[in-house]
């Protein structure tokens, strides 16, 4: 599934800056990491979909943290709406291969 190509590149505003490191203790440069990781997943995220279109991706950091990110592309440029560490439940998606 291609939905992002490279090189990707991120939009940060001021409603989403600093707000996963608050939440989540997920820095912006982190949450941008999982994108690269070349084992990532990315699913369509049907459920939080309306007039935008939502994704999630389950990628590894370059610290080896495994996040669950939720984003959308907006005008070509990748929107991170939410970062953080996978559930238990979530991390069998990406062992899967």
């Amino acid at each position: 599934m291609v939905i992002i190509k490279e090189p990707i590149n991120f939009q940060w505003d001021k409603g989403n800056i600093g707000k996963n490191k608050k939440n989540h203790d997920v820095a912006e440069k982190e949450a941008e990491e999982a994108f690269f990781d070349k084992k990532k997943r990315t699913f369509k995220d049907h459920v939080h979909s309306g007039k935008e279109e939502r994704f999630r991706v389950i990628g590894k950091a370059k610290n080896k943290r495994l996040l669950f990110v939720a984003f959308t592309v907006r005008n070509g440029k990748v929107r991170i709406i939410s970062a953080r560490d996978t559930n238990r439940k979530e991390v069998p998606l990406y062992e899967i291969q």
